[in-house]
């Protein structure tokens, strides 16, 4: 084999190098964006594993108040309202909408109002109504046969999307 035919093979080899090289990254490529929409799509049903440094007392946060039950399960529930994750100093302005999509003060400011999202659905399919709500306020005021703890002294008319609280004294705070 001459020189000038070992030069052209190895820049066979080098082009095809290249081009297996570019075939491989585009292949890398195409897995990662067809892998990552299906990453991306939620789906019922499951198991949350995440690491935890304490055992719980309970799973329910409306009787805990500690980072040991209110960080594992806030992968778990949804609130009405929360505070903006990005904003470092929470206030009424970083008060953002969760389950409910509004809220409103009646002009003494003794009752709160929530417009609950729609299509909104349990873990079983069932909808999210404003009598799920009404529920947790009941178990909060020991309205249910479950008593959890006293807190808000009555709540006001219910209907499938409203949802009312009536406080003793204004409270902005909630």
């Amino acid at each position: 084999m001459g020189l000038g035919e070992e030069a052209l093979n190895k820049g066979r080899w080098t082009e095809m190098t290249l081009y297996l090289r570019a075939f491989a990254a585009a292949a890398v490529l195409l897995i990662a964006i067809l892998a990552g929409e299906t990453a991306s799509a939620q789906k019922p049903g499951g198991v949350l594993k995440m690491y935890h440094r304490d055992s719980p007392a309970s799973m329910s946060i409306l009787e805990e108040a500690t980072n040991s039950t209110e960080i594992p399960m806030m992968g778990v529930f949804n609130n009405l309202v929360l505070y903006k994750q990005d904003v470092a100093q929470n206030s009424l302005q970083s008060i953002i909408p969760d389950l409910a999509t509004d809220w409103s003060w009646n002009e003494d400011g003794t009752e709160l109002t929530f417009r609950l999202r729609s299509g909104v659905k349990w873990h079983d399919g069932h909808p999210f109504t404003a009598n799920d709500v009404n529920c947790t306020w009941d178990l909060l005021l020991g309205k249910s046969q479950e008593k959890l703890r006293a807190n808000p002294p009555r709540l006001g008319t219910r209907t499938s999307k409203r949802s009312p609280l009536t406080l003793i004294s204004p409270r902005r705070s909630i």
